[in-house]
Formats: structure tokens, sequence, C-alpha cells
């Protein structure tokens, strides 16, 4: 059955507390970047079971990682990307021996998600994120055009290199989409931007290990009819941002869970069609009256509205079909 997450970052914040105090026990974590100690690197078992130790201490599970060891050199195909495959390869073994079953990676070359506006005024005075192509600086990078050509083939060479390593770990590579999803982006292609390059990828390396982040902020800008490509993919989904926006790929703005362009009930309903049986965590809410918008998508009160939502639309979905 689908179970509700959060993100719990690595180290300590109110979020903690509001998470458990919501209902939250499940953790989508981070990697140990600051607690590393001489001569250990991200993918290794101490410094991540260490981690795991925090968590499981705080009374939170954890579930998913979505962080990433660096991975530019991979993505880009040059010389060293196989050190940097490596630390991926120990990380997914590291996962395996502690029973975390999933690892949320990107093929965002050079940048990850880009907003040009972290402040856009929103319902009743809260702010969101937006996103205007036209807006976006001319040295967001400072490296070399590249290619989706180019792409594909640096992450078949990845696949190759880490799915069997997955598989034997019994860990599920789960590929989040571009963001925006939208190509190229100031000379830098991007890939994981359609349905169609998303079946791409399933069919480049077929394996249950090879899965989706179904993040339906992104896949709603790819499609007129959300909930019917939940139910294509089926299975081959194994994490889920349940988060939405207004717009198309090249303006968009952020939304609360209830106010954008995507029916969330038939999603819900779509989830539960296909036995979805992993986790789903809220994204990129709003910054609203007395938080903080320093961390802008992931404030702490933003996401207690979040929660409630989603489990509103749990209850409604789940509990009425089984009565």
């Amino acid at each position: 059955m689908l179970e509700i997450a959060e993100f719990i970052s690595p180290t300590p914040t109110p979020v903690w507390k509001l998470a458990r105090q919501a209902g939250v026990d499940l953790a989508v974590g981070g990697l140990p970047f600051d607690t590393l100690r001489p001569g250990e690197q991200l993918g290794d078992l101490a410094p991540l079971e260490r981690m795991k130790q925090v968590y499981d201490e705080a009374g939170f599970k954890l579930v998913v990682i979505e962080a990433r060891p660096p991975l530019n050199k991979a993505k880009r195909g040059l010389p060293g990307r196989d050190a940097e495959i490596a630390v991926v390869c120990e990380l997914l073994q590291s996962m395996g021996r502690l029973g975390i079953p999933v690892w949320c990676y990107e093929w965002m070359t050079d940048f990850n998600w880009v907003r040009t506006n972290m402040a856009t005024p929103s319902r009743g005075g809260s702010v969101v994120t937006s996103f205007d192509l036209d807006d976006v600086p001319a040295d967001l990078t400072t490296q070399p055009p590249i290619d989706e050509a180019a792409l594909w083939t640096n992450l078949e060479y990845f696949l190759k290199k880490v799915l069997p390593v997955a598989e034997q770990a019994g860990v599920k590579l789960s590929m989040h989409p571009d963001d925006p999803p939208l190509s190229p982006i100031r000379g830098v292609g991007r890939i994981m931007r359609s349905i169609e390059n998303y079946q791409r990828l399933l069919d480049l390396a077929p394996s249950p290990m090879n899965t989706i982040t179904m993040c339906q902020g992104n896949f709603t800008l790819m499609t007129d009819d959300l909930p019917r490509e939940i139910r294509k993919f089926g299975k081959a989904i194994s994490f889920i941002h349940f988060r939405d926006v207004r717009g198309v790929p090249e303006k968009f703005e952020e939304t609360w869970h209830d106010a954008g362009k995507t029916d969330m009930l038939a999603c819900m309903k779509a989830y539960r069609d296909i036995g979805f049986d992993g986790v789903l965590r809220p994204d990129h809410v709003p910054t609203v009256e007395g938080d903080s918008n320093a961390n802008a998508g992931y404030s702490a009160f933003g996401r207690l509205y979040a929660i409630g939502y989603i489990r509103g639309l749990q209850q409604a979905v789940y509990e009425g079909a089984a009565a």
C-alpha cells in the first residue's frame, strides 16, 4: 500500500518533530556529506550506517536516499567517470546491506532543478518558486554545450555498470525527471523530459531495478493526462513526489497542492489501481506566514498542510475502496 514519507535531512531541523507530530515516521534521507571521517567515501557502509542510526534514534525508518555523490563526469563522459561510478556501486551495496530499498537519482548535467524566482506571490500572501525560460541567466553553467545523444550514450554506460550491482543489492534505481522538463537549457541537453524518453529509459535496460521517480510537478508538464501515464508506467514507478504546478515547461509556477493543474484525487486513484506499494512524499511546498523562505520549496509549515491534504486523499481512496 502507498505510504506517506517526508524528506528528512541528515541534520536535525524543526521538520524532524513536525513530521512525527503529523504522523509521518518514514524518512526520505540524504547522504552523510558533512560527517565523513578521514579515508571514508560517501558510498561506504560505515558513514551510511551512522547516518541511518541517527534516523533510527529519532523514530524514523529510512526508506529512500534522495541525494547523489558527484556524478557530472559520468554524465558528461569525462575522464574520472569510472571513479564516480565506483562510489555509486559502493553506495548501492551499502544500501542493500542496510535494507534501504530505493535510490533516487537524476541525469541533469551541470545544474539540477532551475528556478528563476524563488518568491513568486501565491495564495494569501504565501510565496512559491517559479520558472521563466526568458529569465534564465546566461552564466548558468561555464561548461561547454552537450547534446542529448551524448547524454543517452553516457547514461547507457552508467546503467551497464551500476544496474547489475543494484540487482544484486536489491536496491531500485529511481530516475527523477529533469526540472524543468525542457531541452536544451543554456546549451545543456536534458533527456529525462518526456513520456517517450522515460519509456526509452525503461527499454534501454529492462530490469525491475530500473525504475521511475514519479515527480508529478514535472510529469504533469509532459502530459495532459497524468493519471493515464501513472497507469501506463505501473510497477515501473518506485517513488512519488506529490506536488503540482501551473503553466507550461517554458513558464510555470509551483502551486499549493490543491490549486494546480492536476487532478490529484485521480492520481491517488491511479496509484491504488496499479498496486503501488512504495512511498510518496510532499514536495516543493509554499512558504507561509511565520516561516522562512531560506530553503524555498522546503519550508516547514507548508509541509504540514501538504501532509494533511495527502493523508485525506489517501484515506478517501484507499479506505473508501476497502469499504
